[in-house]
């Protein structure tokens, strides 16, 4: 009979016991994934408020004789010509500082850009040009490459800086 109790006693020791809930390594695995998803979901916050940011100061038409030259490009998102101008434009902008030439952007489809538009007497695919006191100084229509409007905009910012 002793030999019967030690069989059963083994087989009782070696049966592990089911744990309760998970287990340590699937909650480490869980934390982790949890890490990394808040953090991805914080970075795409941080990158979204940005962007929106830089699109509302683009869209600003308040900023205009504020002290800084100002070029506002009338533009309908719709357009392809104003989105090839705007690349252009954009492109031109980047041999001048943030503080050298403000770019606004005079949307159409908004109530603001379209007043806009009106009271100049321009429709879009149109670059104004201002000075800092906010006084038209130039307007420029149709598509120009990036070398032809950069150009254009060192002769605006020489000729409104210096006066």
């Amino acid at each position: 009979m002793s030999k019967s109790r030690k069989t059963r006693k083994r087989i009782s020791k070696t049966t592990p016991a089911a744990a309760p809930g998970l287990a340590r390594r699937d909650m480490l695995k869980l934390a982790r994934n949890g890490a990394i998803g808040a953090v991805l979901v914080s970075g795409g916050g941080y990158f979204a408020l940005g962007s929106f940011q830089a699109y509302a100061a683009e869209h600003d038409l308040t900023r205009l004789g504020q002290g800084k030259p100002v070029v506002v490009q009338v533009h309908d998102p719709q357009c392809p010509t104003c989105t090839a101008l705007q690349k252009q434009a954009r492109r031109a902008l980047k041999s001048f500082g943030e503080c050298d030439l403000v770019y606004l952007i005079a949307d159409i489809t908004t109530p603001e850009g379209r007043a806009f538009a009106v009271r100049h007497g321009v429709g879009n695919v149109t670059l104004l040009l201002f000075d800092g006191q906010g006084g038209l100084h130039q307007t420029v229509q149709g598509l120009h490459d990036s070398n032809q409007l950069d150009a254009i905009f060192q002769a605006h910012h020489g000729a409104v800086t210096v006066s």
